[in-house]
């Protein structure tokens, strides 16, 4: 337990200690703009991390109000993306059939621009709220299907004849090896899926929708200059969804599959 924790502390504090000279770095950058060469709109360019922090104190609860309506539909669509892509990769790797048809839709897929499909689809659907949840489904799926397709197979051959040599069925080959196998490769496309749905929400609440953090950001950045320092807190709140939902999957990976090398305690101890 003495080691977990100094671990810990061993990644924490140069994290801490890099985030703090970022901050002191962005401040007087900000204050050399500002004050010393006197760039035109230099507060909208680089401002000040303090008065950024302010407006959160003034404008706190508007940004957690709206953004947790960004989070609610991000959740929702990564979820419903995540299992949709979990059942596929689940059919692909029973038939090679189902692989053959579906995979080269699904990289297709892929390959629209999600900033030209988020409005045809707003336009299509009409609903703000569906559409954040279909975005950001559309954005989950595909990294959580490839990835877990990969896990599935990363199966080692003597493990499935073991398996075979018992008479296990499919479905207990897939409950005790191949599911639990696929975990890490899971959680690495839930990883990258997370924050991206937070982005897909937000791209559609830039095209017209009534709540958000996207309506707050399109609203301060038409007001221009005045209202720089709302629009950058939006965008740092925005960053903060992304990394919450990361750092939620990071927490379950831990809890799902304690089996990794990174999650074991180094130098043998209990």
């Amino acid at each position: 337990m003495k080691e977990r924790s100094l671990g810990a502390r061993g990644r924490f504090v140069p994290a801490l200690a890099w985030a703090l000279v970022l901050l002191a770095a962005w401040e007087a950058g900000s204050w050399w703009l500002l004050e010393v060469a006197n760039v035109p709109l230099a507060q909208s360019k680089l401002p000040y991390v303090h008065k950024i922090a302010e407006t959160f104190g003034e404008y706190g609860g508007v940004l957690l109000r709206e953004g947790k309506a960004t989070l609610g539909n991000a959740v929702l669509g990564f979820a419903i993306g995540a299992a949709a892509g979990a059942l596929l990769a689940v059919l692909m790797s029973l038939s090679k059939w189902v692989e053959n048809m579906a995979f080269p839709y699904a990289v297709a897929s892929q390959m629209v621009p999600i900033l030209g499909l988020a409005p045809i689809l707003y336009g299509i659907v009409r609903d703000e709220q569906a559409s954040r949840i279909l975005i950001a489904g559309y954005i989950t799926f595909f990294p959580v299907a490839i990835n877990m397709l990969r896990g599935l197979r990363s199966v080692t051959p003597s493990s499935l004849e073991l398996m075979r040599s018992y008479a296990a069925k499919t479905w207990h080959v897939y409950w005790k090896l191949r599911l639990p196998a696929s975990l890490p490769a899971l959680f690495a496309g839930l990883k990258v899926a997370a924050p991206l749905a937070v982005t897909g929400a937000i791209l559609v609440e830039l095209m017209g929708a009534q709540h958000g953090i996207g309506v707050i950001m399109l609203r301060n950045l038409y007001y221009g200059p005045s209202h720089a320092y709302m629009f950058w807190s939006t965008v740092v709140v925005g960053a903060a969804l992304g990394i919450i939902l990361y750092a939620v999957m990071s927490a379950a990976e831990r809890i799902a599959a304690p089996w990794q090398p990174e999650f074991r305690n180094k130098g043998g101890g209990r």
